[in-house]
This record gives C-alpha cells, sequence and structure tokens, in this order.
C-alpha cells in the first residue's frame, strides 16, 4: 500500500467514479483501475462494486475513507511542515464554510492570510449546514471549518474557536415594504412573502420559530442555492431573513436591508480537527483568533 493510491482511492469516492476521477487525476482510467486494484489485493477485500460505470462503496470501502483520509492528510501536514521551515511559502490549506459566512468573516480572514503568506492556496469547500462543517473537519476532509450555531456546541471530535456574533436582518427589494425604515419588529412579517432555506440552517430556523409563535408568512420560495437569495429578492420575490455578514453586499446591489427586533444572533465558529494542524492551518486559526479578540 502507498499513499498514491490511498490519493486514487479518494478520488474516485470523492468524484463519484473512475472516469472522473481519471479525468480529475490526470491518469489514464486503466491507470487508476490498476492502482485500485493492487490496493485491493494488499487490503485482501474489494472496495466498489462495480455496476456498469458506476463505483459502489462496499462496506470495507466505506471502512476505508476516513483513514485514507487522515493518512493522506498527515503526509499533507508533513510537506507543509518541511515548507515552514522556508516561513510558509508554499503550500494548500482546505476550508469549509456555510454560505453566509463564507461572504463573512471568510471574505476578510482569506483576505489578510493571502497578503501575509501569498504562497498558500486557500481551498473553499461548500457546505449548507453547519454539521456538514463538522463531519467535514472530523473526517479529515478539510482542515478547517467556519460556521454559524444558535449557541456554543459540544463536539468532542472538533476543536472550536469563537470569532464572535451575527444578528439576522432582512434583506429587501428597493421598491419594496417598509420605506425609510432601518429595523422592523419581527410581528411585522406577518402576511409578508418570504425567501427561505433549506432545513437544517440558521437562517431556516429563524423563520420557521416566528411560526411557532403564531406569525404567519407566505413562502413565496424555497432554495438550497444560498447565492440565489439576493437575485431572488432583487427581483421582487419576496423578503429574505438573513445573516448580517450579507449586508454590505446587499446594499451595493441595490437591496435595503434592516435590522430585525429583537435582535437574535448566532454564533460564529472557527473548527479546527483535534490534534496537530499544518502550519497554514494554525496559522490561519492564530489570525483568525487575534482578529477575533482585537
Amino acid at each position: 500500500m502507498d499513499i498514491r493510491q490511498l490519493e486514487y482511492f479518494l478520488a474516485i469516492v470523492d468524484r463519484g467514479g473512475f472516469n472522473r476521477a481519471a479525468s480529475a487525476l490526470y491518469v489514464s482510467q486503466p491507470s487508476l483501475s490498476q492502482a485500485v486494484r493492487a490496493l485491493e489485493r494488499d487490503l485482501g477485500s474489494e472496495l466498489f462494486h462495480r455496476i456498469g460505470r458506476r463505483a459502489v462503496l462496499t462496506e470495507a470501502g466505506r471502512a476505508l475513507i476516513e483513514p485514507a483520509r487522515e493518512a493522506v492528510r498527515s503526509l499533507e501536514t508533513a510537506r507543509a511542515s518541511v515548507a515552514a521551515v522556508h516561513e510558509l511559502r508554499e503550500g494548500r490549506l482546505d476550508v469549509a464554510s456555510v454560505p453566509s459566512q463564507a461572504v463573512e468573516p471568510l471574505t476578510s480572514l482569506v483576505s489578510a492570510f493571502s497578503h501575509r503568506y501569498p504562497g498558500v492556496s486557500v481551498a473553499i469547500k461548500a457546505a449548507f449546514t453547519s454539521r456538514d462543517v463538522i463531519d467535514m473537519v472530523r473526517t479529515g476532509a478539510v482542515e478547517l471549518g467556519l460556521l454559524a450555531s444558535a449557541g456554543p456546541f459540544s463536539d468532542k471530535e472538533v476543536v472550536s474557536h469563537a470569532l464572535g456574533r451575527q444578528r439576522f436582518v432582512l434583506m429587501v427589494p428597493a421598491d419594496g415594504p417598509f420605506p425609510g425604515r432601518t429595523a422592523v419588529e419581527c410581528q411585522e412579517l406577518a402576511g409578508q412573502r418570504l425567501i427561505v432555506g433549506q432545513p437544517g440552517t440558521g437562517m431556516r430556523a429563524y423563520v420557521d420559530a416566528l411560526r411557532e409563535q403564531g406569525i404567519e408568512f407566505t413562502v413565496a420560495a424555497e432554495t438550497e442555492h444560498r447565492v440565489s437569495l439576493m437575485p431572488l429578492v432583487l427581483a421582487g420575490v419576496g423578503l429574505a431573513v438573513v445573516m448580517d455578514s450579507w449586508r454590505d453586499l446587499a446594499r451595493q446591489l441595490g437591496a435595503r436591508v434592516l435590522d430585525i427586533e429583537p435582535e437574535t444572533t448566532l454564533d460564529i465558529t472557527l473548527v479546527s480537527r483535534r490534534g496537530s494542524l499544518s502550519p497554514a492551518a494554525a496559522a490561519f486559526v492564530a489570525a483568525a483568533v487575534s482578529a477575533a479578540d482585537s
């Protein structure tokens, strides 16, 4: 067994098949298949059920994912440690983020980090919910994750670093309701048409809680694609409850942003895996915590 075989195995898992993995790795499919068969012989077990062009993980294959990611990550950490001798002149850092926090504070964090360590490439991975972020960090798919939660959480599998709080605000089209206002009471959302996100997100939990309080509204649209919220609002489809991180961008594009009273916030947290971090990840965490404390 060698690290290249594990990288090939994970590429098939992440890309959903041999063809896509081969293209992503810039290797021929026969070479990829041969490497996987050698890995299976070494382990004494099949890792995939080959059904036509599909590759379906066996039970043994599913069991290999996490240790394989850990092995590959450990090698990357070792390589990055050598690079750290040269003041982080090169390397790569994988960060997962839910959409709102990918707007802010992630943009500012990556900007500051990239200016200090221009040779380190930051790869931002998409996650829909906070649970997705934690799982990606826990399994080693990424080293760091940025999420929002309704309060401090306890997860023995990751380490959390508090970065502050963000409040819920209302994004309204320029010619929409509440003209001339800077704030709105949550009860005033009764009778409005709202654009909502998918269940499991903080913004969806907020509007669901409004209904539980007896505040009735119409769901104009439900979207899993958070990037579609602003275009839908600007097109007059409805209003959207979003995090304060959207405020500046929304105003630049012509929307109005109103504070929702009473103020309700989410805690913004950077999470990292337990154990040693790569020099790039350790530097990113230190910079993020320092910025939050300043």
